[in-house]
């Protein structure tokens, strides 16, 4: 009902988008760094309430890390979800994906600052047994 860090940041030195080639659905990660360390995050999405419930649980984890922190957590994170089915690991995998769009384009942007911000897809699939997305109660 009330996730944390949703919304955009304005003066976001980094943004990331982490898309679902399947059905479209995606997720922006924005990201405030100072001196190395993830200083402000906040993200949308267009997708299912999973995937809000997953980026609300992964910015509380990163807020306040350094940018390696955040790395190694996403790369730990990344490897428990091919260890679930692929229908519930690929909310989570669009948040990651987002956010490590978003160090990329940090990193980017050191040489260009007017680099766009990249879009990383996803490779978990999305649907789950009978054909059909999960989806909330809203759709």
């Amino acid at each position: 009902m009330n996730p944390r860090n949703y919304g955009k940041l304005d003066d976001a030195d980094a943004v990331g988008i982490g898309k679902n080639p399947q059905n479209g659905e995606m997720v922006i990660v924005y990201l405030k760094i100072s001196d190395g360390k993830i200083e402000d995050i906040k993200f949308q999405a267009k997708a299912c309430m999973t995937t809000v419930i997953a980026g609300s649980i992964f910015t509380q984890t990163v807020k306040g890390a350094s940018v390696e922190e955040g790395r190694e957590l996403t790369s730990i994170m990344l490897e428990k979800l091919d260890l679930m089915p692929p229908e519930e690991a690929a909310c989570s995998e669009m948040v990651a994906e987002a956010f490590l769009a978003a160090l990329d384009h940090y990193e980017v942007k050191k040489s260009d600052p007017d680099a766009p911000p990249p879009t990383r897809m996803i490779t978990k699939a999305c649907a789950v047994e009978n054909g059909e997305k999960e989806r909330d109660e809203d759709g």
